[in-house]
């Protein structure tokens, strides 16, 4: 998760890789009866170096003794610049199994004698339990069990229909709490609203931007559900001696203690067993599903599995929060950036899962600020974050809060091309040195930009438009070509030419992909998603309120990878949601002259926008 899985098992897994290889070849070097700085890798065997045709295959060597001895010293490693597997595309071993239906996914696990779980859910953000009870639900066909515990009620039946009809006759009395509108929601995620961190502060960016030819913009986004293709999903199944949870998950870790706390067990008698995962984007980074299919399962006596409705997974889970930007800028008269500020107001994105005392510590969320800091250089910038405290769960969205950050700052940076009449690609590499992280952005810059043909005519009706961004160490660029159809207003995205540095890219194909699957997920969510709330409860319920893109409005994706040269990988499964939808967003006013400063840019937006 938060794109360092790779970062973070690179060094530790080529370690142990190479003191394994340095183990098997001293056993090989035995066998043969050679000394082991003769032993060479030859294909699938170890071989002599001076006698190819002496060799041991990796079976028979693995497998010569049943006890290994670790060495106390790890092996060196190769230089980089040496490997023949690491930077070579591999295909996944995974696909096979998806493609052929026998993947099994947390909706698919089952156990034999497994039973089928419902939940009573409360009818607004805010309510609270009064009383809950058994209702009409026990005597119900196929019914096992009805739960009652608290402010936990819930059915086991031999079927999941059953299950849902049952839990519905279930008697619940609920203080519904306040109805929240979204107007009164957006007017608390204002930027000024509580108290301000500083997150970034160079130069003297407040005194210059007192001047009234300062530039000023701005933005807001929505709130954001995840909506994978899978439901949350768990099997649980409890025994006195040992707990098993069968379940899709981003963090199995978490999963274990929660369960165990959840049914008052000892963390060492639960396992938690990872399924495929049928969409995840930070959604299954909860535990929710899991403890609801321990406690039924605890009490009935049975395994249950419980697997969330489409309407429970869009109103019951937690959300991308919406946001509020307010950017300030300024130019001289030669088209250079002197000044820059950025005051951001988000919801929670990673409080919600860290330990209380981390918010007070830290003031402002750390994920709901990430790609917030402006990353030009600048002689004069600086960055302030408010954090919202809203009445409903926000969380983990793919990338936290790298896309509505990076949709204001990277839509503000055109604006201020515009103010400087310099051309946003030229402007932006204008303000770029050539070291370090700066050069690496230039250079993605400049390669999406080739790729997507700009300072080329684009074809009759359409634009481009051109972002950037660093994050966890990785520098992505984007150009989005774009057309408007007039009468409804819907922007179609043709293209997106995306260009990455990555640092030492493991695997091009696995890189290139997650390219490709942001760019369908940005595209998406600029253009359709937003998540709202009436008289206090989520809007949407499913698909016919909470459109997707779908693959005829999917555009065509080119990637082009660059390595930074250094040996070093970074992380690839977020960073390039961030160029999206600023790419898009450019691209609209390239071509019709008008800015759009909210998302999702729908029809209804675009025609107000563009008249």
């Amino acid at each position: 998760s938060g794109s360092s899985s790779v970062t973070g098992v690179f060094e530790p897994l080529l370690t142990a890789a190479a003191t394994f290889r340095s183990m098997l070849a001293g056993e090989a070097a035995a066998i043969l009866g050679i000394p082991p700085e003769d032993v060479v890798v030859s294909g699938r065997a170890f071989a002599a170096q001076d006698n190819p045709a002496q060799q041991v295959d990796f079976y028979t060597v693995a497998t010569s003794k049943s006890e290994w001895e670790v060495p106390k010293e790890a092996a060196p490693v190769k230089n980089w610049q040496e490997y023949k597997v690491i930077g070579q595309p591999l295909k996944r071993v995974d696909i096979p199994a998806k493609v052929t239906g026998r993947a099994v996914y947390g909706m698919d696990a089952r156990l034999e004698g497994m039973k089928y779980g419902a939940i009573v859910r409360p009818p607004t953000i805010s309510a609270t339990v009064k009383s809950l009870g058994p209702g009409s639900a026990e005597g119900m066909p196929g019914v096992v069990k009805v739960v009652v515990e608290d402010d936990f009620a819930g059915v086991v039946a031999d079927s999941r229909p059953e299950a849902y009809a049952a839990v519905a006759q279930m008697s619940s009395e609920w203080d519904e709490g306040r109805l929240w509108q979204q107007a009164e929601l957006e007017a608390i995620v204002t930027v000024g609203n509580g108290n301000g961190i500083t997150i970034q502060d160079v130069g003297n960016a407040a005194r210059l931007l007192q001047e009234e030819t300062s530039v000023t913009a701005e933005y807001r986004t929505p709130f954001a559900i995840h909506t994978p293709l899978e439901a949350q999903a768990a099997l649980a199944d409890v025994q006195p001696d040992r707990v098993r949870v069968w379940c899709s998950t981003q963090g199995q870790g978490f999963v274990r203690s929660e369960v165990a706390k959840a049914i008052g067990v000892d963390e060492k008698i639960v396992e938690i067993i990872p399924t495929y995962l049928g969409g995840g984007y930070g959604r299954k980074a909860g535990w929710e599903v899991a403890i609801e299919a321990a406690r039924l399962a605890k009490a009935a006596g049975v395994p249950v599995h419980v697997g969330w409705s489409r309407t429970d997974d869009m109103r019951h889970g937690y959300f991308r929060p919406m946001t509020h930007h307010k950017l300030y800028g300024r130019v001289d008269g030669e088209g250079n950036l002197l000044a820059i500020e950025h005051r951001q107001a988000s919801g929670d994105v990673a409080f919600d899962f860290l330990p209380p005392f981390m918010s007070a510590v830290m003031g402002a969320d750390f994920g709901a600020y990430r790609g917030a800091t402006i990353r030009y250089d600048v002689p004069n910038k600086r960055t302030v974050a408010w954090r919202c405290e809203l009445p409903l769960r926000t969380g983990w969205w793919r990338g936290l809060g790298l896309l509505p950050n990076t949709f204001a700052v990277e839509s503000f940076m055109d604006e201020l091309a515009v103010a400087a009449g310099v051309d946003p690609l030229a402007f932006r590499l204008r303000n770029l040195s050539d070291d370090g992280d700066s050069g690496r952005l230039k250079k993605v810059l400049q390669a999406a930009a080739d790729l997507g043909g700009w300072g080329t005519p684009a074809p009759e009706g359409r634009a481009r438009g051109i972002a950037g961004t660093i994050d966890v160490g990785t520098a992505v660029a984007m150009v989005a070509e774009v057309s408007i159809d007039q009468t409804t207003g819907k922007i179609r995205v043709h293209k997106v030419s995306a260009a990455m540095d990555c640092g030492l890219t493991v695997n091009p194909d696995g890189a290139t992909a997650q390219v490709e699957g942001n760019v369908m997920w940005g595209v998406g969510s600029a253009l359709l998603e937003e998540m709202t709330v009436q008289d206090g409860q989520v809007v949407p319920a499913n698909f016919d309120k909470y459109p997707l893109l779908t693959m005829k409005e999917a555009p065509a994706v080119e990637v082009v990878l660059l390595e930074a040269g250094d040996g070093r990988p970074r992380g690839v499964g977020e960073p390039p949601i961030g160029p999206v939808a600023p790419a898009i967003a450019n691209a609209v006013y390239a071509l019709t002259g008008r800015r759009l400063y909210q998302l999702p840019m729908n029809e209804a937006r675009v025609k107000a926008a563009i008249g």
